[in-house]
């Protein structure tokens, strides 16, 4: 077949390619869109609304534009990329502590009968505390240096990565577990190849979950006992009676939650195929 009729024949097959389908797709994200901003503006409108009838004193309500040109001012001297920063490293520390601890009990708690009779009833009185009621206890042992805000936020990602590694193990299809005895797989095949396939989706929906509760509980700490955070920006815009700070404070800190939890849900969902590809 020569070069030319070769290119015709690509020509024919690229017209042939149905587009619709796309098109569909990409309408249907731009109708999401368009439904998720609706709330938004419409807070947006009442908030003007409200500082233009003064509804409320400028010192506590300030308006959308005084709150905006407070945002561009702190990211023109750096301080909200630095503060944020800081808050997204003391949530990533904390996930590597609290998830690497939660995952190695949760596995223990759920492959070992003995170490559920020994380790769960433990586990189980912690969980029922909140991050907050912590965090006196852990002012007296490590002050309120870096350590205690690490320490507190670890508690809150510690508590959903161990429940859900140790539910997952636990939720194996037994018939899962009797293939691997027909093929006489020994302890490691077995888990590296049934038990953390089967399990690793729930995990990660348990790191997603820990992941947010860090973000919350950052918040708490930073109130508490920071000098540097986005959280003590709150702090920062109360102490000088300028709650533009405060909102643009809450509204970052949504924004990124928002943001964290999209992007984990993806990773979920991407896990979730992988599990059906895995076996």
């Amino acid at each position: 077949m020569s070069s030319i009729e070769t290119q015709l024949e690509n020509e024919h097959t690229w017209q042939r390619i149905n587009l619709a389908p796309y098109f569909k797709q990409i309408g249907i994200w731009a109708v999401r869109i368009l439904l998720a901003l609706v709330l938004p503006a419409i807070a947006l409108a009442v908030w003007h609304y409200a500082f233009q009838k003064q509804w409320l004193p400028e010192q506590i309500l300030p308006s959308p534009a005084v709150v905006w040109q407070t945002t561009l001012e702190l990211i023109d001297t750096h301080e909200l990329q630095d503060n944020l920063w800081i808050s997204l490293k003391r949530v990533a520390w904390s996930v590597l502590v609290g998830g690497s601890i939660g995952l190695l009990l949760g596995f223990l708690i759920g492959l070992s009968r003995l170490a559920h009779k020994f380790i769960y009833p433990t586990f189980n009185l912690i969980a029922q505390f909140p991050v907050i009621g912590w965090i006196p206890l852990l002012m007296i042992f490590l002050g309120i240096d870096e350590s205690l805000k690490i320490a507190a936020i670890s508690l809150a990602v510690f508590v959903p990565v161990l429940v859900a590694t140790y539910r997952s193990v636990l939720n194996v299809p037994p018939h899962l577990l009797e293939v691997s005895q027909v093929y006489s797989f020994s302890a490691w095949q077995r888990f590296r190849r049934v038990i953390l396939p089967s399990a690793l989706p729930n995990i990660v929906s348990g790191l997603r979950q820990g992941i947010m509760q860090a973000w919350l509980s950052l918040v708490f700490v930073e109130l508490l006992a920071s000098s540097e955070g986005i959280g003590y920006l709150i702090v920062w815009g109360r102490q000088l009676i300028q709650p533009d700070i405060i909102f643009m404070a809450v509204i970052v800190i949504g924004m990124v939650g928002f943001v964290l939890d999209h992007i984990l849900g993806w990773v979920e969902r991407w896990f979730s195929h992988w599990q059906r590809s895995a076996f």
